[in-house]
């Protein structure tokens, strides 16, 4: 059988070239003009007054004559192919050269914080110290502090350079208290950007504060508290090296705290900005809303609700038995509406409510932030329980702290509420479970790729 793709893509062989004899009489005739040409010089030279002054002359017309030729040659040499050729550049053979090597290949990306003098240069000095390692700097904040400049750069350094001689690096251009995470794509969005989409977040969501200055500062746990409950509210917002205290514009204390990294007076001042910006705003809840359809045909809508719902939110408490109740709070509940007030404000988290046509509250869903974790609960009326309306406000809460993040949820519920285990299992997540007491804690780790996905 005949191999059709090497007889398409070899090259044709190149035609046997034939001898003429024209062309000998040609190079024969040409070298007896040659020997006459030469003879006549000779004579002239020899003979003539102006022989050596010819003999310049003919020297400059040679040379004139072979810098011609050459610059010809290099020409046709580096000419277009003709159509048809099968030459190939040698860069782009797959594997061969930086043409089969990203820019970005054998790197990573680091965020590096470290304190420098504030004098002329330190900067400098730091930069030149940092690309000393093969160190790229990608975007450069700072600082501004008493006694120096903190300077906070994403850097991009080859692969192989480890992270104490990342530090090293820093110290020998000045540098002290470096401390270096490693980072991803999602930090090469410039800090004023970043800022930007927090505030319009929080600008639509009340309950977005949180999780913006979570996102805003990367790993710090953010706590909510209520008036009253933690002693007087403070008169002004603190600054405490890695805590920082901000007057809850509802009430109570918004605490930003990190365990190892202190908070700068420029950090401070951007916390402040998207406080007060959630200040002059007030109170608001999206309006969004979705239908859910039950597999027997009843049709309910899912939206947000705030503390504007509390009294249909206390009636559908009335409406619940003592045991479902149980099951939801652990216990009795002694005073509902300071609790539901707790639940319903967009300042501790989000809730889903499942509604009738007619506009009765039948099943409440909360995503609760606490600290740097988030918490999910669920509250059903017993008429509409077992028909699936626990498992899609949990498939919904579940996506939104996926969105907003988080990187898992988790359940508390008696060891004995088989029917919170079988919810929590039939959302396909990685569960983890924890027994004490009597108590039942379930985790389940959000996929940041496809966990959204999954459970919309």
């Amino acid at each position: 059988m005949r191999d059709l793709t090497s007889a398409t893509t070899a090259p044709a062989a190149l035609p046997r070239r034939q001898h003429h004899w024209r062309r000998d009489v040609i190079e024969l005739a040409a070298l007896f003009v040659a020997v006459a040409t030469a003879d006549l010089i000779a004579n002239l030279v020899g003979h003539a007054p102006d022989g050596p002054a010819l003999l310049c002359l003919s020297a400059a017309a040679l040379a004139a004559t072979a810098g011609f030729h050459t610059w010809w040659a290099r020409r046709h040499v580096h000419s277009p192919p003709p159509a048809g050729s099968h030459a190939r550049d040698r860069t782009t053979e797959p594997g061969e050269g930086s043409a089969a090597h990203g820019p970005d290949a054998g790197t990573a990306l680091w965020r590096v914080r470290t304190t420098v003098r504030d004098t002329p240069g330190s900067l400098a000095a730091l930069c030149t110290a940092l690309a000393g390692r093969g160190v790229d700097i990608l975007t450069l904040q700072t600082h501004p502090l008493a006694d120096g400049t903190v300077d906070e750069f994403l850097v991009r350094a080859p692969a192989a350079l480890a992270p104490g001689e990342l530090t090293r690096a820093a110290a020998d251009g000045g540098g002290r208290d470096t401390w270096i995470e490693r980072a991803d794509a999602h930090d090469l969005v410039d800090t004023p950007t970043r800022v930007l989409s927090l505030a319009t977040r929080t600008a639509m969501d009340a309950a977005e504060l949180p999780m913006a200055l979570r996102q805003l500062f990367g790993r710090c746990t953010i706590r909510s508290t209520p008036p009253g409950t933690a002693g007087p509210d403070p008169a002004e917002d603190t600054l405490e090296g890695t805590i920082m205290r901000l007057r809850d514009p509802a009430g109570g204390t918004i605490s930003v705290e990190r365990a190892y990294l202190p908070f700068t007076p420029t950090e401070f001042a951007r916390a402040r900005a998207l406080v007060e910006l959630d200040a002059q705003l007030g109170t608001r809840v999206p309006e969004g809303r979705t239908v859910l359809t039950l597999p027997e045909g009843n049709e309910f809508t899912v939206r947000r609700v705030g503390p504007e719902d509390l009294e249909a939110a206390r009636e559908l408490h009335d409406r619940c038995s003592p045991a479902t109740l149980a099951r939801r709070y652990h216990g009795p509940v002694a005073d509902v509406d300071r609790y539901l007030t707790h639940l319903l404000s967009p300042r501790f988290g989000r809730t889903l409510a499942v509604q009738t046509v007619s506009g009765r509250l039948v099943a409440l869903g909360h995503l609760l932030w606490d600290g740097d974790e988030t918490e999910v609960a669920l509250l059903v009326e017993d008429a509409w329980q077992h028909r699936g309306i626990g498992l899609e406000l949990l498939r919904r809460l579940a996506a939104q702290a996926s969105d907003a993040g988080c990187e898992s949820v988790y359940a508390v519920t008696r060891a004995t509420n088989t029917a919170m285990v079988a919810t929590m299992r039939r959302l396909g997540l990685p569960l983890d479970y924890q027994v004490e007491d009597g108590t039942l804690v379930i985790t389940a780790t959000l996929s940041p790729a496809d966990a959204s996905a999954r459970l919309r």
